[in-house]
């Protein structure tokens, strides 16, 4: 019985842990969109985005799915910072990191 006790605990410490780490999109970033790269041939590219989010809480692994979310959240704020409006995945999420292509789409020559 203290196996499942010390698995609920786990979990819940996990859980936390990984609400509160969670990036939100900032007002510049519920702007910008993801394309693909077939979809940025009008666009001027403005340089690349790096993101990292932790793969492992407490020793487990977290979901494939939701770091890439949480990565393509990241990518997006900081191609709004960068004044970009569109991001392309580079890479794939991998030990809990993305790389980005970011461009400016709309009025690309301004």
């Amino acid at each position: 019985m203290k196996s499942v006790h010390k698995i609920i605990l786990v979990t819940a410490i996990s859980a936390v842990f990984a609400g509160c780490a969670t990036p939100r999109l900032n007002a510049g970033g519920e702007k910008v969109r993801v394309l693909a790269p077939d979809e940025v041939s009008s666009c001027r590219q403005l340089g690349k985005s790096n993101a990292t989010v932790l793969d492992k809480v407490v020793g487990i692994n977290r979901p494939i799915e939701s770091m890439a979310e949480e990565l393509e959240t990241m990518g997006r704020n900081s191609a709004a910072n960068m004044g970009g409006d569109t991001i392309v995945p580079l890479t794939v999420v991998e030990n809990g990191s993305q790389s980005f292509i970011v461009y400016k789409c709309i009025d690309p020559q301004n």
